[in-house]
This record gives C-alpha cells, structure tokens and sequence, in this order.
C-alpha cells in the first residue's frame, strides 16, 4: 500500500523559503505514469494545485506560483521536494503531497490515488 508523508517546519518567518519533503512509502516515484503532486488549502479557503513532478522527472508548476515554486525529487529516498520562496502570511496553509496515475490538474482528493495527511504550515514572524 503507497503512503505519503509530508514533513518540514511547521513555522517560517515572512520573506524566508518553505521547505516541505514528501516521503512516500509503498511504491516508487519512477513507477511509470504515476505524477506526484503538491496541493495546498489556506484557511477557510478551497485545495490550491501549486506542481507536480512526473515519474520521469518533469515537471511543471501552477502559473500563478511559477515564479516562487521549485519542485524536486531525490529518487534514492523515493521523496520529491518543495520549496517555496519569498513567503507571505498568504502562503499560511495546509501542504499535501499527492500521487496520480497520468498527468493532469486536479483539485480534489478522490480525483487523487494518493494522498498524504497534510502539514500545517504558518507563516509569521
């Protein structure tokens, strides 16, 4: 059974980068079509797709986070990355990690095969 499991500081001051890792267990990040994706949901506020990394290693980001998101994978740890730079108290939410057979944009969890448990993140100083 794949299981997903976010970690990082649950705590990162305005301006700063958020770094958040994806550990996932039960499978690998290679298997072929699968994409592994971070989704994000501010308070009170409906899921925010922000990028995905595919089993071959591309990826592509949210147009609207492009410029801030990176994204990558270290395939030795089965764990893919994300950081996010020059942070706001609008980047305050709680951070998935996702996984789904074939490509595309998704906003909901059943549209996931994979889902992790999700990390609060807050940004303040």
């Amino acid at each position: 059974q794949v299981q997903l499991q976010e970690s990082g500081p649950g705590l990162v001051k305005p301006s700063q980068t958020l770094s958040l890792t994806c550990t996932v267990s039960g499978g690998s990040i290679t298997t072929n079509t699968y994409y592994w994706s971070w989704i994000r949901q501010p308070p009170g506020k409906g899921l925010e797709w922000i990028g995905y990394v595919a089993y071959s290693g591309s990826i592509y980001y949210s147009p609207s986070l492009r410029s801030r998101t990176s994204i990558s994978r270290d395939t030795s740890k089965n764990q893919f990355t994300l950081q996010l730079s020059s942070v706001t108290p609008e980047d305050t939410a709680v951070y998935f990690c996702a996984g789904k057979r074939g490509a595309g944009i998704y906003y909901s969890q059943p549209e996931y095969d994979y889902w992790g448990q999700g990390t609060q993140v807050t940004v303040s100083s």
